[in-house]
């Protein structure tokens, strides 16, 4: 079992909007630190560093080096898909921010949108839950489709206090 203090910087290095958009460009394309640098429109040494810390996490692996146009070494990385499964604490509005980030620029019919509201017992909700999860589970570990689309997908649930009857005080007066 891994170490708190390894849990945390495994966490820490996946606590940057700009981290997890890096891992998304390397999930299916392995890319150098250059092109990261000019997706991402950052100066080269900030995406290096950014770069390294998921390298250190096990988040991005080094593949064998190339020579780029001019003849210099350059590292493609790629993604080990080992975020999926780790916890970050707090991480809703810094994965909010990141989904924000990744569609800035997108004309609205390239995104794909479901907003519902639902009244479910707990058992259902997490039935619901754990549903959708297996669901995003098992396309998210398949291998890549040759002829695939890249795509990204960012599910949210959370309860809604403004019109949730349950979230209301039992005890308060009725105004009806």
């Amino acid at each position: 079992m891994p170490s708190d203090k390894l849990v945390q910087s495994r966490a820490r290095a996946l606590s940057s909007p700009l981290r997890l958009r890096i891992l998304r460009l390397c999930l299916h394309e392995s890319r150098t630190n250059k092109e990261i640098a000019d997706i991402l429109d950052l100066n080269p040494a900030t995406s290096l560093h950014h770069v390294r810390t998921l390298v250190n996490n096990g988040y991005l692996a080094p593949e064998e080096a190339r020579r780029g146009n001019r003849g210099a070494k350059e590292v493609p990385y790629r993604s080990t898909k080992q975020s999926w499964g780790t916890r970050i604490p707090d991480a809703a509005p810094m994965l909010v921010d990141t989904f924000l980030q990744e569609i800035e620029g997108l004309d609205p019919q390239e995104i794909q949108i479901i907003r519902v509201g639902l009244k479910l017992s707990d058992e259902s909700r997490q039935e619901m839950m754990s549903r959708l999860r297996e669901v995003i589970e098992d396309y998210a570990m398949r291998d890549p489709e040759e002829d695939g689309v890249a795509t990204s997908l960012f599910l949210a649930h959370h309860l809604d206090i403004t019109g949730n009857s349950s979230a209301e005080d039992p005890n308060a007066p009725n105004d009806n």
